[in-house]
């Protein structure tokens, strides 16, 4: 099996093109392993589909799937642009949370970024968790999967390992949660950092950064219609938060190698 490392911000992905096998879970453990496989955050599986230009499929380090990932799905628009599987600079992709749109920048021929329509995001009331005898208030959103985002002083005093696994298996998600923490720098720069559910802490989370947008938006922290910066481990995304809530996500995309399996289950 051939794989394409690529990774957006740091949040890294083997990518294959064709159909998800029936071993994925144990596939997805194994090559993922930073140890033992070629490291990566999981797999994402791109294939042909009935209703859009492609499909993408997401599982984590874990084996689990995914519904949708922001840095994944433009490391999607560059792999089947750069290695012409299509010559469109407009492209619809098949997730499991929906179709998502992107616009492909190019540069030299080649991929250089990707803006994602990621969908309308839904804000829900404030929760108050009890960890560990501590109250934790965090704003629940939905950007096409599941989100938990709570703002903080100083992010450097963040337990992000302890703390984040705590939320994402907390009883108040069914399902698990993606937990992401942010500091405030001014109306148009956040700071976040994140535990993916599935994967754990990783340098980017494209959906996450739309998610900490829209709670920031409705908390009249930022505007709507204006660019917010959104500085992660990995670097910067540009986010907009549109009239209907809708999230503009911009970044970049790159290989990074190209491998093939030996792994024997």
């Amino acid at each position: 099996m051939k794989f394409t490392k690529m990774q957006g911000l740091g949040n890294d992905y083997l990518y294959v093109f064709g159909e998800v096998p029936s071993d994925i879970e144990s596939l997805s453990k194994k090559l993922s392993d930073r140890h033992f496989g070629a490291g990566a955050d999981g797999m994402i599986y791109i294939s042909k589909s009935n209703i859009a230009d492609f499909k993408m499929r997401i599982f984590n380090a874990d084996g689990s799937e995914a519904k949708m990932c922001g840095n994944g799905i433009r490391c999607v628009g560059k792999f089947v642009y750069d290695k012409n599987y299509t010559n469109k600079t407009n492209l619809t992709i098949e997730t499991l949370s929906g179709i998502k749109k992107l616009t492909l920048e190019i540069k030299d021929e080649k991929v250089s970024m990707v803006t994602v329509d990621m969908g309308k995001t839904i804000v829900s009331n404030d929760q108050t968790l009890d960890i560990d005898g501590k109250k934790i208030t965090l704003t629940p959103v939905s950007v096409g999967n599941p989100h938990a985002v709570t703002f903080v002083e100083n992010l450097s005093e963040i337990p992000l390992e302890s703390l984040g696994q705590k939320i994402e298996k907390h009883k108040n998600f069914v399902g698990g949660v993606n937990a992401e923490f942010v500091q405030v720098i001014d109306k148009n720069n956040l700071r976040m950092r994140v535990w993916e559910r599935g994967s754990g802490v990783t340098l980017a989370c494209g959906t996450g950064a739309c998610a900490v947008c829209s709670v920031a938006v409705s908390k009249g922290i930022c505007r709507k219609n204006e660019e917010i910066n959104v500085k992660l481990d990995g670097g910067t995304l540009n986010i907009k938060i549109l009239d209907d809530n809708t999230a503009e996500m911009k970044g970049p995309a790159e290989f990074v190698f190209e491998g093939e399996s030996v792994c024997k289950n």
